[in-house]
């Protein structure tokens, strides 16, 4: 059945060619009523095999923002889809076919470390074999706001050009908003959830940012029907490097959109611990904070040279949302203890202002 809420740059991009290339998914569950989200980030880079970053990667940042993470060397064992978002990599089976999207049961039964991914599912088994430490998954996702007016056409998220890879890396949320149903289970200890907030997005190209925020909740106090992501970056443009930001959320049907194209965007973002946005068009204001007193987990993300510690996140930050209209009317105002905060690339040796 088509996802009618499919965005542009669900499929697969890898050419085929031997230029370098990286692609990555990141598929996030939170579970408010324990104040805990689990993050899956799935990567694969120089995928023709054979190269000095040839390889794949699967990790999970977990209650109290742990972390696992496992390599999958062989990229024969990757497959993804090109038409729709799909994807997977085997690490351990005893499967003799070609890697490739299965039920569940025979995916439980024969494959036994992997995952697997779509726009309706995620399911998988990691383990540490020095620690022990372990995660199986298997849940379904009901996606209720792609990228856009959830009643036309879903929107790139950089905007219209990211076809023509003007723009590296190319971003794009998946899904700003869906309902997961199934089990985590977490070194021994099974989360059970019915209906919890879910999210997906992506990222892939042929460069890496320099250095980069991001921000993003769908877990808000007394507004389950609110999903924030904001960011910005040094990214390439053609020949020169440009700074860039964007705050957007869905709201009770509605798509609010602050982008370089249509809007007026600030930031002042701490090299750890407080973000802030501000940003204004036509119509309305927006001023967004995020602050945490947790230390951040490092996490792994493709660069120039393989895979490397180059971000830092905390799926337990604090958040305040306030959108107003230009005549100074309240239209908004909302907080959340589970939002999603993380800055990447370097250097962070000073706040960044813009």
């Amino acid at each position: 059945m088509k996802n009618l809420l499919q965005t542009p740059h669900s499929g697969y991009h890898w050419d085929g060619s031997s230029s370098r290339f990286f692609e990555g998914w990141y598929y996030r569950v939170t579970l408010p009523e324990l104040g805990q989200t689990f993050a899956f980030m799935y990567s694969i880079e120089d995928p023709l095999g054979n190269q000095p970053y040839s390889g794949g990667s699967a990790q999970i940042l977990g209650p109290n923002d742990e972390h696992l993470w496992r390599t999958f060397p062989d990229v024969t064992q990757f497959w993804a889809t090109k038409d729709r978002l799909g994807l997977g990599h085997w690490r351990k089976t005893d499967l003799k076919i070609p890697p490739q999207e299965l039920d569940a049961e025979s995916f439980e039964q024969s494959v036994k470390e992997g995952y697997q991914a779509t726009d309706i599912f995620n399911q998988g088994y990691l383990q540490d074999p020095v620690t022990g430490n372990a995660c199986r998954w298997n849940y379904q996702i009901k996606p209720v706001y792609g990228w856009g007016n959830p009643h036309q056409r879903q929107q790139s998220t950089a905007g219209l050009l990211s076809s023509l890879q003007i723009f590296e890396p190319g971003w794009q949320v998946l899904m700003a908003h869906g309902l997961a149903t199934g089990w985590i289970d977490w070194q021994g200890q099974r989360y059970y959830f019915t209906d919890a907030p879910a999210y997906g997005e992506k990222n892939w190209g042929r460069s890496f940012p320099q250095k980069w925020f991001w921000l993003n909740c769908n877990g808000f106090t007394d507004e389950p029907d609110l999903a924030l992501t904001a960011g910005g970056g040094k990214r390439g443009v053609l020949w020169w490097m440009e700074s860039v930001a964007m705050i957007c959320f869905h709201y009770r049907g509605q798509f609010y959109e602050f982008v370089p194209w249509n809007s007026q965007v600030q930031w002042q973002i701490e090299p750890w611990g407080k973000w802030q946005m501000q940003a204004e068009n036509s119509q309305f204001e927006v001023t967004l904070s995020g602050t945490t007193d947790q230390p951040g987990t490092p996490l792994i993300a493709p660069t120039e040279k393989g895979l490397a510690y180059c971000c830092r996140d905390t799926m337990n930050g604090r958040a305040r949302l306030e959108l107003r209209s230009r005549g100074g009317e309240k239209i908004l105002e909302a907080e959340s203890e589970v939002c999603g905060l993380e800055v990447g690339g370097a250097p962070w040796d000073e706040p960044w202002v813009q």
